[in-house]
């Protein structure tokens, strides 16, 4: 038996099953696994299990839904374990101090950046928006601030190019999950130190909402790429076009080669969101700094999704029109 043990596991998306795996495979399958309540999902809106508890449910482990990992009561139920530390992967409640202090070992967090860059909620989302050429994962251990707890170890990858956010967590999450396994591994040997961050290099990574994602064409058609990728698969990339939405499903990048066409402003320039015409990466709009991007999909809210060139015919679409 692990001496880290018993040890309780607290997650709730699919980004925490390759961590959950991966302890299985090794031996330390938990002894408890906490996730966030069910909640509604879909038109129907009934509620739904999370990834995590549905992993749980179907191997036949304890399982605990609390509303509030700081109520009395589900302190009350996890003390009696007497856990030897805690394993967090993307649980999403903030944990008190005694939930903190109640594992012998503590608690260790698996974060989605190379900490201190990115703490907070979307740091793969937040990484990819800048246009990081690397990124990685740390396990933490946590205190009560925000991930900024004393770091255990550390793995870096690159970021693809044309990688999406939902592509990068999938590679982070199975990166992740090794990592978690070693580090415990290392403190049973004991040959895992830990080291304080430098909060002077930290950067943020806020939660993530929905106005997040409306197009600002003042930026670059590469800055405008890199968001589109961050915000993929969720809030999306969206715009206005004739005052109703329209979202941007698809991005081809930044155009070299921009069509010609009388679509210049007063400044001779064609101002940011002006549709200049349909290229064979997609429809072409202008963006700040006299950048063009192509769009390669479009859809309207209740319709299917469109390549550029039957959008452009559907809508009939005209050079100098504008997205806001």
């Amino acid at each position: 038996m692990p001496i880290l043990a018993p040890l309780v596991f607290f997650g709730t998306p699919d980004f925490a099953i390759p961590t959950l795996e991966a302890l299985a495979a090794a031996g330390r399958s938990p002894a408890l696994v906490v996730t966030q309540p069910s909640r509604p999902v879909g038109r129907a809106s009934q509620p739904q299990p999370p990834p995590v508890a549905r992993w749980a449910h179907d191997r036949g482990l304890p399982l605990l839904q609390p509303a509030r990992v700081r109520s009395p009561e589900f302190l009350a139920e996890l003390r009696p374990l007497r856990p030897e530390i805690a394993v967090v992967v993307a649980f999403g409640q903030i944990f008190p101090r005694e939930l903190l202090e109640l594992p012998a070992r503590g608690c260790l967090n698996l974060h989605a950046s190379l900490l201190p860059l990115y703490r907070g909620a979307a740091p793969i989302q937040a990484a990819i928006a800048a246009g990081d050429e690397r990124t990685g994962v740390t396990v933490m251990r946590m205190e009560q601030g925000l991930d900024s707890g004393p770091v255990l170890l550390q793995a870096a990858t690159a970021v693809a190019p044309h990688e999406t956010a939902g592509e990068l967590a999938a590679r982070l999450a199975a990166l992740g999950a090794g990592l978690m396994v070693e580090t415990l591994d290392g403190l049973e040997r004991g040959d895992v130190m830990e080291r304080p961050q430098d909060a002077a290099l930290a950067t943020w990574a806020p939660r993530l909402e929905r106005d997040s994602a409306r197009a600002d064409w003042s930026r670059t058609a590469t800055e405008l790429t890199n968001r589109w990728r961050a915000f993929t698969p969720w809030p999306g990339l969206t715009a206005e076009l004739r005052g109703t939405p329209v979202k941007l499903l698809r991005i081809a990048g930044a155009l070299a080669n921009p069509p010609a066409g009388d679509v210049s402003g007063a400044a001779g320039a064609p101002a940011p969101g002006t549709f200049m015409g349909l290229t064979p990466a997609g429809l072409a709009v202008a963006c700040g700094g006299g950048t063009t991007l192509a769009i390669a999909e479009l859809q309207r809210p209740g319709r299917k999704a469109q390549p550029a060139r039957d959008f452009v015919n559907g809508e009939r679409l005209r050079p100098g029109e504008r997205f806001s």
